[in-house]
């Protein structure tokens, strides 16, 4: 069986890369089609497999500046010749989904969500823009739903990260898909029992508008006897440190896996404040036994127990405030006595590696068995 595997584009290791390498140890012979590709920014797994890039790749400063050429994002996806191909595993947040199959393949999308810059989070994403440009982005945004929207039918089952985005795809595309919740690498992010909690909190997330950073700096200025480090970049990084009016925020970039796995162990607890799609990063959190205080709706409101149930593993607010989150903070520290560390681990054990890779395992084999 000749696999392809679309995957929007590769410019570093996040949720979506997470999942993509799994597929390429379920197929290690599938050719990779992508938008662009920076090989440093991904894994030996990822780097190891044949990856074809589009025109994009070869735009002026495309690496850096690619969110630029959305408009041709559909145009570029469907230039890939997928001839020859009898699976088509679309690995899908933007345009994957998009990508001309043959006739006789079988086209299945994993897919993150509809695009949310578009569908769901245009005022989140494109607010602050001045009145011409937003109206231009709005103009743009019209153009790829439509489009969106006409190659539905190249895509004949969807699969869903999260009962949140399985309700968006049916919303949205009208269509149904099962779900297949993202893995999560329990075997890298470990309980370490001999490893004391410290007197931190930790975030670890992308600098873009969604993810409402903002709101933690808010928080932790009006906190300053609280610490907290957040490990991330992203094109929101100069305009947040301008946020920062207290020294106990330290906004640390991206750091190696090791030190990201030392700070999880040793936080107090983990805070997010974005509306996720999924949310690996609490999970990961959640699987070196940290509690994770974090926005009760999304993905995450799926993979957290909050306080007051059964073996609880953190603690929800409901606004997008920053008061809001003082408040759980404040929470959390009059309860710390009522979390257990082993519950938190034995939950993120559910979306182990493991059961995500048998999971696709066992759906793509019956769909080929099936066809």
């Amino acid at each position: 069986m000749k696999v392809a595997i679309i995957h929007d584009w590769l410019t570093g290791m996040r949720g979506g890369e997470k999942c993509l390498e799994v597929f390429c140890e379920l197929f290690p012979q599938a050719d990779i089609f992508t938008l662009l590709y920076d090989s440093s920014s991904v894994s030996p797994i990822i780097r190891a497999m044949p990856v074809k890039a589009s025109f994009i790749q070869y735009l002026p400063f495309a690496l850096k500046k690619y969110r630029n050429y959305l408009p041709l994002f559909p145009r570029a996806i469907e230039s890939f010749n997928l001839n020859g191909y009898d699976l088509i595993l679309s690995s899908s947040h933007c345009v994957a989904k998009g990508a001309k199959k043959p006739k006789n393949s079988f086209h299945l999308c994993y897919c993150y969500t509809p695009m949310r810059y578009v569908w769901s989070f245009f005022e989140d994403y494109f607010g602050a823009y001045p009145f011409l440009k937003k109206k231009i982005v709005g103009c743009i945004a019209e153009k790829l739903k439509k489009w969106d929207l006409r190659t539905l039918g190249r895509v004949d089952e969807f699969v869903a990260i999260s009962k949140t985005i399985q309700k968006r795809i049916n919303d949205i595309y009208k269509r149904d898909s099962g779900v297949i919740f993202p893995p999560v690498d329990c075997e890298k992010f470990i309980l370490n029992s001999s490893v004391k909690r410290e007197d931190f909190y930790l975030c670890v997330s992308a600098l873009v508008p969604y993810k409402r950073i903002d709101i933690i700096i808010d928080a932790f200025n009006r906190c300053p006897d609280k610490k907290i480090f957040i490990i991330g970049d992203g094109n929101l990084r100069k305009e947040l440190e301008g946020k920062i009016s207290s020294k106990n925020i330290r906004l640390l970039g991206w750091v190696a896996d090791s030190e990201l796995i030392s700070l999880n162990q040793r936080a107090k607890a983990f805070i997010y404040a974005a509306e996720e799609d999924f949310g690996i990063s609490p999970l990961e959190a959640q699987a070196t036994g940290a509690v994770a205080i974090a926005f009760g709706r999304g993905g995450v409101a799926e993979t957290v127990a909050p306080l007051g149930s059964p073996n609880p593993t953190g603690i929800f607010f409901y606004k997008q405030e920053s008061e809001a989150l003082i408040e759980a903070i404040n929470e959390f520290e009059k309860h710390t006595n009522e979390f257990n560390p082993a519950w938190a681990r034995e939950n993120a054990a559910k979306f182990s590696r493991d059961n995500f890779k048998n999971n696709f395992k066992n759906l793509i084999t019956k769909r080929i068995n099936s066809n």
